[in-house]
């Protein structure tokens, strides 16, 4: 298995050893831990909040980008390994979700816990990425293409936007993830055997029913799919209560 670095990948917001359960949570193209940081005041006393840090960002900024979509991959399931003591939930936004959906499958390959449920927000199928009609931006596109799609899809403010510095690192933490996730190629035959559940905003740019079936298409174990108010990234309240969504039981998966 690759490994990109051993610097420590899991940020845990609020520290809860004697949870009995853990959700943990896999970012978007080009995102870090910050946006999950508040859901550790909102999941159930008994879920400890377990956060991804994916090389070259945050705590892990001295440590270089992932070369491609195996890199990163085996980063996180190095990663996760060291969570599967307890029962646990992977949860993965847009392009954390191709990720949970992956890391899931490999992890039960290598005979490792798999989570107790998976959930998949944002994101499409992972054997219809790329389809026609997506608006992903690419690695070959401009700097002002890729802050003006971050500016629409709310992954930049303006105080961001409006300083040179911190505006050319969010493009460069941006074209690496492209550059990741475009090297990603879906494996026939790859599924998820563990209960999973979709959560889709009313308003992106897929067709919830297609993006729906195309999910449940890829799931052995029980499926639910919601879609939740607002575009990639919900209403502000709506985010603020996925952790609801990602630690209530999902069909065919047990408690602890």
């Amino acid at each position: 298995m690759q490994t990109v670095s051993s610097t420590p990948a899991v940020f845990r917001p609020r520290p809860r050893p004697d949870a009995g359960r853990v959700l943990v949570c896999l970012s978007y193209c080009g995102g870090g831990t910050a946006p999950f940081r508040r859901w550790a005041e909102a999941v159930p006393d008994d879920v400890e909040l377990a956060l991804i840090c994916y090389p070259g960002r945050e705590t892990r900024f001295g440590t270089p980008f992932a070369r491609d979509w195996i890199a990163l991959r085996d980063d996180v399931v190095g990663a996760v390994r060291g969570l599967t003591s307890r029962p646990y939930t992977l949860f993965g936004h847009s392009m954390g979700s191709w990720l949970a959906f992956e890391t899931a499958a490999q992890l039960e390959r290598l005979g490792v816990a798999p989570p107790s449920a998976l959930v998949v927000s944002g994101g499409v199928a992972p054997h219809k990425r790329g389809a026609p009609g997506s608006r992903t931006p690419r690695t070959a596109d401009s700097d002002d293409v890729l802050v003006a799609w971050m500016r629409t899809f709310g992954q930049m403010s303006a105080i961001v936007a409006n300083e040179p510095e911190l505006r050319a690192m969010a493009v460069e933490l941006l074209r690496a993830d492209l550059a990741v996730s475009e090297s990603y190629r879906f494996t026939e035959g790859t599924r998820a055997t563990v209960p999973m559940r979709l959560l889709y905003g009313a308003g992106d740019h897929g067709r919830f029913a297609e993006v729906e079936r195309d999910w449940k298409s890829l799931a052995d174990g029980g499926f639910e799919g919601f879609e939740l108010p607002g575009g990639h990234f919900y209403e502000p309240d709506v985010w603020a209560g996925l952790p609801r969504w990602c630690t209530g039981l999902v069909p065919g998966a047990g408690r602890p």
